[in-house]
């Protein structure tokens, strides 16, 4: 193990673009390698290839393994959510209209599947 070079928590935790308090939090629950066993002028310290080859937890985490369909993925995402806002506007629309016509906000709420605390903030916006 001594030709191995080796990490200390804050050396793991640069390395994975994190804080080291997250670094930690990352090895307590067996989501990063466990430290070496023997400790380094009375530090921990991990191997640093173990470090580099672990898969990294957590949304900062590469799609570079994700595969050629993850693009086509994304991009579908990216079409339910901007189909998403559309019908959110239309349902602010509609709210509106029922308002117009002095309909209750609850049977509203529940028609458009949202609670009546949101309609209220949607029509208090209008």
């Amino acid at each position: 193990m001594a030709d191995n070079e080796t990490w200390t928590a804050d050396e793991c935790a640069a390395a994975w673009g994190v804080k080291t308090p997250t670094w930690l939090g990352y090895v307590s629950r067996g989501q990063a390698p466990a430290a070496l066993a023997e400790p380094v002028d009375g530090r921990r310290v991990w191997d640093a290839d173990a470090v580099r080859r672990f898969p990294r937890p957590g949304p900062g985490r590469s799609r570079a393994g994700a595969g050629a369909g993850a693009e086509a993925l994304l991009e579908q995402m990216r079409e339910v959510a901007e189909r998403i806002d559309e019908l959110r506007a239309r349902q602010r629309e509609l709210l509106a209209a029922g308002k117009e016509q002095g309909m209750e906000i609850a049977p509203m709420a529940k028609a458009l599947g949202i609670s009546r605390q949101t309609a209220y903030s949607w029509l208090s916006g209008t």
